[in-house]
C-alpha cells in the first residue's frame, strides 16, 4: 500500500467581501432607477388589466372571451347583415307608406335619399 504524500500547506488568504461595497456609488443608484422603472411598468401592466376586465364585467362580456363576444356581436348587428338591394328599399318604402306608417312626404324623401344613394 502506498501513501500519496501530504498536500502541501498554503498559508491563508483574505476572502473577498460578498458584499456590494466594491461597487461605485453610480451602479448603485442606476441599479436602483431601473429596479423601480420595471416594478412601476409592472404596476401599470397590472392596473390596466384589472381596469379593463372591470370594464369588460361592467359591459356584460367574459374577459377571457370578449374579442369572440365582440366579433359576434358586430356580426349579428347592421354591419354585419348584408346589404338590401334598391329593389327591396324601394319596395320597403312602398309598403310602409300603403299601411301609412309613413307620410306622402316621407315616402318622397326617403325614396329620392334611396335612389341617391345607390351606387
Amino acid at each position: 500500500m502506498t501513501l500519496l504524500p501530504a498536500r502541501p500547506r498554503v498559508p491563508c488568504v483574505a476572502r473577498m467581501d460578498p458584499g456590494f461595497g466594491d461597487f461605485p456609488p453610480f451602479f448603485l443608484v442606476a441599479f436602483g432607477v431601473v429596479a423601480l422603472f420595471i416594478a412601476g411598468v409592472f404596476a401599470m401592466v397590472v392596473v390596466g388589466a384589472v381596469r379593463s376586465r372591470r370594464v369588460l364585467r361592467d359591459s356584460g362580456l367574459d374577459p377571457l372571451a370578449a374579442h369572440a363576444q365582440i366579433a359576434a356581436r358586430l356580426a349579428d348587428g347592421p354591419l354585419g347583415a348584408s346589404r338590401r338591394s334598391l329593389e327591396q328599399r324601394l319596395a320597403e318604402l312602398d309598403d310602409l307608406h300603403r299601411r301609412g306608417v309613413i307620410t306622402a312626404a316621407e315616402h318622397g324623401a326617403a325614396r329620392s335619399a334611396a335612389l341617391s344613394d345607390d351606387r
